[in-house]
C-alpha cells in the first residue's frame, strides 16, 4: 500500500517537473521565435527601403531620359516648323509674283480685247460697205445681162449640172479603164501559169540542173558510139541532156523536177561507176527511180508529221512529197504548202476554229500541182478531185476549191481562213517574184513621193505598200487643202510609180493644245 502511494507521489512529482520543464522550454522557444521574427521584420524593412530607393532612382532616370527625348523631339519639331515657315514664305513670294504676272496678262488681254473690238467694228463697217457694193454690182449685172437673180441662178444650176455630167462621164471612163487594166493583169497571170506548165524556157533555176564532169573525156563516154548512150539516157529518164561547149559541165533540162532529179542522180552514179552503156543506164535509172519513190514518200511523211496530221492515204503522201520538186512563181511548192498550213493553223487557233482541219486543208490545197502537168484542169479543181477521190469531206473539198477568190464561194469559217493563209503566204515580201530589196525600194520611193509636197511633216507606207498615211503641219495645211493634197499625191503616185493593185492615200491633219500643270 505504501509502495503504491509512493509510486503515485513520484509519478505526480515527475508530471509536475515535466510540465515545468515544458513550460520553461516553451517560453525559451517563444523568446527565440520573437527574436527571429523581429530579425526578419527588420530585414524586410531594410529590403523594402532599399527597393524603394532603387525604384525612386529608376523613376528619376526614366524621367530624365523622357525629358531628354522630349527635348530632342521638340527641337526636331521646331526645326520642321522653321523649315515649313520658310517654304510658306517662299510660296507666298511665288504667289505674289504669279499674281503680278496674271495681272499683267489681264491688262494685256484687256488691251487686246479693246483692239479686237475696234477691229471688229472696222470689219463690220467694211462688211456693210461690201454688201452695198454687192447690191450695186448685182443691179448692174441684172441690167447688163437683162436677167433677174433667180434667172441667173437657174442658168448657173444648169451649167453646174452639165459640169457634173462631164465629171461623171470622166469618172465612168476611168472606172472602165481600171476594169480593163485589172482584166489585162489577170489574163497575164493566167498566161504566166500556162507558160509555166508547158514552156521549156521558163527560168534556169527551176527547169535546168547542171552536173559537173571529172574531165572532158567523160563527155564522149556519155554520148557513146553514134550517140546511143545519150539517146538511151534521155529515153529512160525523159530529160533532155545538153552537152555544149561549157567545160566540165553537162546540163539536164526538164520542166518535171522529179525526172530532172532522177536524171541527175543517175548520171552521177554512172560516172562514178564508169560502166556507161544502154543496159547499164536503164538499170541505174530504175534503181534511182525506186529510191526516188521512197524519198518522195519520206518527204511526204515528214511534212504530215511536222503538221501533226495522221491517217493520210499513202497515195496522198506521195503526192505531197512530189511538191518538193515543184515551184510556183519561183516559190517552192512544198515550202508554200507547209507555210499555208501553219498560218491557217495559227489563224484557226486565234479565231476558235478547227485547227486540225485548217492544217490539213493547207496541206492538201495545192496537191493538184503534183499532177497538173499530166492531167488537164486547174490545180484547185485537181486538188479537190484528189480529195474527193480519197473520201475527204464536202467541207474540205469546198475549202480547197475556194482557196482562190472567184473560183467557189467559201461555205465555212475554215474555208475563209485557208483563203487568207494562201494569200498571206503568196503576198509576203520575198515569197514570190518581188524580192525583199525591190519591195523596200518601192516602199521608200512611195514615202519620198508623199514627202516631196509642201506642208507634209512625215509619211508612212503601211499594209505592204497598199496605203500611205501622211501627217501634215496644221499651220501650213488647212482642212480644205488637206483634201486637195490627197488628190495631188495620188496623181503623182500614179504618174511616177509602178505598183500592183491600188494605193490608198490618207492625209491626217491634227492640232494639239498643251499646257503644264505646276
Amino acid at each position: 500500500m505504501n509502495n503504491i502511494l509512493l509510486n503515485l507521489l513520484v509519478a505526480v512529482v515527475c508530471l509536475v517537473i515535466g510540465y515545468a520543464i515544458r513550460v520553461f522550454i516553451a517560453k525559451k522557444r517563444l523568446k527565440s521565435s520573437e527574436a527571429i521574427a523581429k530579425k526578419i521584420t527588420d530585414d524586410a524593412e531594410k529590403a523594402a527601403l532599399s527597393k524603394k530607393r532603387e525604384g525612386e532612382l529608376a523613376i528619376k532616370e526614366e524621367m530624365h531620359r523622357r525629358r531628354q527625348e522630349f527635348e530632342a523631339q521638340t527641337k526636331i519639331r521646331r526645326q520642321e516648323l522653321s523649315s515649313l515657315e520658310k517654304r510658306l514664305l517662299q510660296k507666298e513670294e511665288n504667289l505674289d509674283k504669279r499674281f503680278e504676272i496674271v495681272e499683267k496678262k489681264e491688262r494685256d488681254n484687256s488691251k487686246k480685247d479693246a483692239d479686237l473690238n475696234s477691229k471688229v467694228k472696222i470689219i463690220e463697217l467694211e462688211h456693210v460697205k461690201l454688201n452695198q457694193q454687192k447690191n450695186e454690182q448685182k443691179k448692174i449685172l441684172e441690167k447688163v445681162s437683162q436677167m433677174s437673180a433667180d434667172e441667173a441662178k437657174k442658168v448657173l444650176i444648169k451649167m453646174m449640172e452639165e459640169d457634173a455630167k462631164k465629171d461623171a462621164v470622166v469618172l465612168i471612163k476611168k472606172l472602165e479603164q481600171e476594169a480593163k487594166d485589172t482584166a489585162a493583169k489577170k489574163s497575164k497571170e493566167i498566161l504566166a501559169v500556162a507558160i509555166q506548165h508547158c514552156s521549156n524556157t521558163y527560168t534556169q533555176e527551176i527547169t535546168v540542173s547542171t552536173v559537173p564532169l571529172p574531165n572532158d573525156d567523160m563527155k564522149g563516154r556519155i554520148i557513146g558510139r553514134e550517140g546511143r548512150n545519150i539517146r538511151a539516157f534521155e529515153q529512160a529518164t525523159g530529160v533532155d541532156l545538153i552537152i555544149d561547149d561549157t567545160p566540165d559541165t553537162i546540163t539536164l533540162s526538164s520542166f518535171d523536177g522529179v525526172r530532172r532529179e532522177i536524171a541527175k542522180n543517175s548520171l552521177e552514179r554512172l560516172m562514178a561507176d564508169g560502166r556507161i552503156h544502154p543496159s547499164r543506164i536503164e538499170e541505174i535509172v530504175q534503181q534511182v527511180k525506186k529510191e526516188m519513190e521512197e524519198n518522195i514518200k519520206a518527204v511526204g511523211d515528214d511534212a504530215a508529221l511536222t503538221l501533226g496530221i495522221t491517217n493520210l492515204n499513202p497515195e496522198i503522201i506521195k503526192l505531197i512529197g512530189k511538191l518538193k520538186y515543184r515551184t510556183s512563181y519561183g516559190q517552192n511548192q512544198l515550202s508554200h504548202t507547209l507555210e499555208v498550213a501553219n498560218i491557217a493553223g495559227y489563224l484557226a487557233a486565234e479565231l476558235g476554229a478547227d485547227v486540225k482541219f485548217c492544217k490539213k486543208a493547207g496541206l492538201l490545197h495545192d496537191i493538184g500541182k503534183a499532177i497538173d502537168k499530166d492531167v488537164e484542169g486547174t490545180h484547185h479543181q485537181l486538188s479537190a478531185d484528189i480529195a474527193k477521190q480519197y473520201n475527204e469531206s464536202p467541207k474540205m473539198i469546198n475549202a480547197i476549191l475556194a482557196h482562190h477568190e472567184g473560183i467557189a464561194q467559201p461555205e465555212s469559217v475554215e474555208a475563209f481562213i485557208l483563203q487568207s493563209a494562201d494569200a498571206i503566204s503568196a503576198a509576203r515580201p520575198g515569197a514570190r517574184r518581188e524580192t525583199l530589196e525591190h519591195y523596200l525600194k518601192r516602199i521608200d520611193r512611195l514615202e519620198k513621193v508623199a514627202e516631196s509636197f509642201i506642208g507634209v511633216a512625215k509619211s508612212y507606207a503601211v499594209q505592204a505598200g497598199r496605203e500611205v498615211r501622211i501627217l501634215v503641219e496644221p499651220e501650213d495645211v488647212d482642212d480644205t487643202a488637206a483634201g486637195q493634197l490627197a488628190q495631188d499625191i495620188a496623181k503623182k503616185i500614179e504618174t511616177e510609180l509602178e505598183y500592183p493593185g491600188q494605193i490608198k492615200v490618207t492625209v491626217i491633219r491634227e492640232t494639239r493644245y498643251q499646257e503644264v500643270a505646276k
